[in-house]
């Protein structure tokens, strides 16, 4: 009901964004039964899309598997058609079977912050061009949206706790299990399992000196407001179609450097990513 709100608002524009939390947060931070995150992502997608179809098109309401049964809507509780029904869905992902199923079923993919470009290239698109094949979709207008990590200021005095603050997200994300594959396709499986274990002894205080510069350097976009944009560029121009990026805007010279942040990265383009969704050679 609110992407139908919102996709209604914007004219068109809206994108629903969906991904699964990790196994120990389902269970032990919201206290709800896991259940295989692939399966019941290709699920939920298709629920969705059938609660839009019955309201743009009066299509009955019959959804049925493993985890969601619906055959009821009400007339109190059917917004109706809008002008701009087809509405994009994302997923976010890391491992092969979530990109899998963004594949299947998704407009578009949204790998975490530690899916290096060459993790994107090498395992994440492969899994999608994988699960396109198995439905027969196409992927020329699929999309790769990227809000990376990024450590930038105005000046190196600035940027110095900004670095400290991604040093410490690193060491967090490295000691979750479900994000290893992104640290083992570069060699760095022993610096997730020490993570790992200090994590579950709750001594996050020395889990940030783990990280040294050449790991912090290459899962971290990092320079000052002049460069930042190009080199944000430069590193995911190839696999990415979508970048997010931001900064705080605190008053109207702050507004005018996020702007040129955008049209730096907006003049640098990212057509070259369209090829490798494709999996076409450069």
């Amino acid at each position: 009901m609110s992407a139908w709100t919102l996709q209604k608002l914007s004219r068109g524009r809206f994108t629903l964004g969906l991904g699964t939390q990790v196994k120990a947060h389902i269970e032990r931070r919201f206290g709800m039964p896991w259940t295989p995150a692939g399966p019941w992502m290709r699920e939920y997608v298709s629920a969705v899309r059938a609660v839009w179809d019955c309201w743009q098109n009066g299509t009955p309401l019959d959804v049925r598997g493993p985890h969601y049964n619906i055959n009821l809507m009400v007339p109190l509780f059917n917004p109706g058609p809008i002008e701009h029904p087809d509405i994009a869905i994302h997923v976010a992902a890391v491992n092969q079977v979530m990109c899998q199923v963004a594949g299947e079923v998704a407009e578009g993919i949204r790998p975490h912050p530690v899916c290096t470009p060459s993790y994107i290239e090498k395992v994440m698109l492969p899994a999608v061009r994988t699960g396109a094949a198995k439905t027969g979709r196409s992927l020329d207008r699929f999309q790769v949206c990227m809000k990376p990590l990024v450590a930038t200021a105005a000046n190196e005095a600035e940027l110095e706790p900004k670095v400290r603050d991604a040093r410490v997200r690193i060491a967090f994300y490295a000691s979750t299990p479900q994000y290893r594959a992104a640290f083992d396709h570069l060699g760095l499986g022993d610096l997730a399992d020490r993570l790992k274990l200090l994590s579950r002894a709750q001594r996050w205080e020395e889990m940030p000196q783990h990280i040294n510069d050449d790991v912090l350097h290459t899962f971290v976009t990092i320079a000052t407001y002049d460069t930042i944009g190009r080199k944000l560029c430069d590193r995911y121009g190839g696999v990415v179609t979508n970048c997010e990026f931001s900064i705080a805007v605190k008053n109207d010279a702050d507004r005018e450097r996020l702007h040129q942040l955008v049209s730096d990265i907006q003049s640098h383009g990212v057509a070259r990513a369209r090829r490798a969704i494709l999996g076409i050679a450069a």
